[in-house]
């Protein structure tokens, strides 16, 4: 048997368990006029979401074109309708850009199989 044939095969597939969500205002938003009364009501609604433990961190962008949120559910798709469903959402003031995250899996390579990786 070759060495390729002994050697264990690591399954480096992971599950999101986090999306990264990008903001930016849209065209509507640029506005402050018509942003800041929608913004008295997004502020405690988002405030909302990681009192609840679903945003667990967040940031702004320094050129401030949007909020940086690192939320936690397992899908775009999660993320996409608690996002579309803050005030800014609702007003087609905000676009994000969705990217789901997992574990660093080649980490794997680093366990010894007889520790009781994976």
């Amino acid at each position: 048997m070759s060495n390729e044939q002994t050697m264990k095969v690591i399954d480096l597939s992971t599950r999101a368990t986090k999306v990264l969500a990008i903001g930016r205002f849209t065209e509507k938003a640029k506005s402050a006029a018509k942003r800041m009364p929608v913004m008295t009501k997004e502020v405690p609604a988002t405030l909302s979401l990681y009192l609840s433990g679903i945003i667990e961190q967040w940031f702004i962008k320094p050129d401030m074109s949007g909020p940086v949120f690192i939320m936690n559910v397992d899908t775009k798709e999660a993320a996409n309708k608690l996002l579309e469903a803050l005030p800014l959402g609702l007003e087609d003031m905000m676009d994000f850009d969705l990217i789901p995250l997992g574990p660093l899996t080649p980490l794997r390579l680093l366990i010894n199989d007889k520790a009781g990786g994976l």
